[in-house]
């Protein structure tokens, strides 16, 4: 099988309602415009089909939950199969009875669900009180054939982690993707907002230019109760330069050709995989290194 050379990459970036089955169409409108501009695969925003409802603990919120396969998954391989494209999408996934994850699924162009992802690090923030909804993910990092391209998928808070980043990239991942939630607090944006935004896509593009591979995030928008999503969904090459970027409060389909010969170029020149010391790391398997104990 000769490798594909590039792969057009399609973001939607969309306001949530209260309404899932809405949100469903709007999706589903987004991934079908996306392939009319070329996309091939196309990623969408974590926890589309509702609300962001982590804000508050509520156990009746549990009932937002569904199996994989399940409705979304199998509405999801419809629309890739009317499309001929691949999805990344997100699911609030009821395992088992109180048994939940936030979790990430990979479907092919044919409709078929070729992987799934459950976010490893669950925050415990004001608003984002996911630690009362989700299991830490047990799957671990992987990545899997899509359209051409070997494609990875992290949820949002793993965006922060660059053990999560290179441990996908080491799987093989050229391109990762973070369906993503995340936005300012109201009280915090006037002061920290800039600063805030400024951090999330640094980080993230850091993890393309460490690892040498693309990086695509796809973040809703608008005001959903005490948060304002920010956008600003955004892919960045191997060098992390930005290929395109979204507004901060707009709906928007974002479309961004990718040049997978860029990842061999990049490593040629920054050989990161190459100079790793493995035999030094050992370190990073402790929650701290407490070097007062000498």
């Amino acid at each position: 099988m000769i490798a594909e050379q590039s792969v057009t990459i399609g973001l939607v970036q969309m306001r949530c309602s209260a309404d899932p089955a809405q949100n469903m169409v709007k999706a589903v409108d987004g991934i079908a415009d996306a392939a009319r501009r070329g996309a091939r695969i196309v990623c969408l925003p974590e926890l589309f089909r509702t609300q962001y409802f982590c804000q508050r603990e509520d156990a009746a919120l549990f009932d937002l939950a569904e199996p994989i396969p399940g409705p979304s998954t199998d509405a999801l391989g419809r629309a890739a199969a009317a499309n001929r494209v691949a999805l990344v999408g997100s699911v609030f996934e009821r395992r088992a009875p109180g048994l939940y994850h936030n979790t990430a699924v990979l479907i092919d162009a044919d409709g078929a669900l070729r992987g799934m992802y459950r976010k490893m690090h669950i925050p415990d923030d004001p608003l984002y009180y996911e630690k009362f909804y989700f299991t830490p993910g047990d799957l671990g990092f992987q990545s899997f054939p899509l359209q051409g391209a070997r494609v990875g998928a992290l949820v949002c808070w793993d965006q922060w982690f660059p053990e999560a980043a290179r441990l996908t990239a080491l799987t093989g991942a050229q391109v990762v993707f973070y369906p993503t939630a995340i936005g300012w607090h109201p009280h915090e944006k006037a002061e920290l907002g800039a600063v805030q935004h400024e951090a999330w896509e640094i980080i993230q593009r850091s993890h393309a230019v460490a690892n040498g591979m693309f990086v695509a995030v796809a973040n809703r928008v608008g005001r959903e109760g005490d948060l304002e999503f920010w956008g600003a969904s955004f892919v960045a090459d191997p060098c992390g330069r930005l290929v395109a970027r979204a507004s901060h409060d707009r709906e928007e389909i974002v479309i961004a050709p990718c040049d997978l010969r860029l990842i061999d170029q990049t490593r040629r020149n920054w050989p990161f995989l190459r100079d790793r010391r493995i035999d030094a790391y050992e370190g990073l398997l402790q929650r701290f290194i407490d070097s007062s104990r000498g």
